[in-house]
């Protein structure tokens, strides 16, 4: 279904073991991160107003993802870090035409650059909810891998809906042939994308 050319190496769970602290506050600062997002994309293309609707009620579920997150944190005693650059996504936005003056493309890319982080969430989550010891982590990671999932077909399906006279299925195999290549310098660290 996610279409990622790549699988997360299963030794990742190890590395988010040893330091669960750490994956819970990067975890955190990405759910507000998609939520500042998914606001983004309303302000650029606040034209369309099922997008508006639909990446509102997003931006609100991102946010009590990012609430859970801490509440985790806070029950167990660690502290929210400070936010830390993700620089999977700094480098998966360098694929995007976000100079274009085509409102339309930069849309589009935009879209497609969204739904691709959420696939990637969503096969690290699933991967985290089979493997990883902890018993709560895991049924957590479980309930957001299927959240993140419906995210991914909502903005792919936005970027279909609103790609009239772009080749969006094309556009969408470059991306997910650059993620596949990036993705390999990814699974090393503690944190969602690392």
């Amino acid at each position: 279904m996610l279409n990622l050319k790549l699988a997360t190496d299963p030794r990742w769970v190890t590395i988010v073991e040893s330091n669960l602290e750490e994956i819970l506050t990067d975890h955190a600062w990405c759910e507000q991160k998609a939520a500042t997002n998914a606001i983004t994309i309303i302000t650029l293309n606040n034209e369309h107003e099922e997008l508006v609707t639909e990446l509102l009620k997003l931006a609100q579920e991102e946010l009590e993802h990012f609430e859970m997150v801490h509440e985790i944190i806070k029950k167990r005693g660690y502290k929210l870090g400070r936010a830390r650059k993700d620089h999977y996504v700094n480098q998966l936005f360098q694929f995007t035409r976000s100079k274009t003056t085509n409102r339309q493309e930069a849309m589009v890319d935009r879209l497609l650059f969204s739904a691709m982080i959420e696939a990637r969430s969503c096969e690290r989550f699933k991967l985290l909810s089979e493997r990883i010891s902890d018993k709560e982590l895991s049924e957590f990671y479980r309930e957001l891998m299927i959240s993140e999932a419906g995210h991914y077909t909502t903005f792919l399906g936005f970027a279909r809906q609103y790609g009239e006279g772009i080749d969006v299925e094309k556009r969408w195999k470059e991306l997910i042939e650059f993620e596949g290549e990036i993705i390999k310098s990814y699974g090393k660290k503690e944190t969602i994308h690392g």
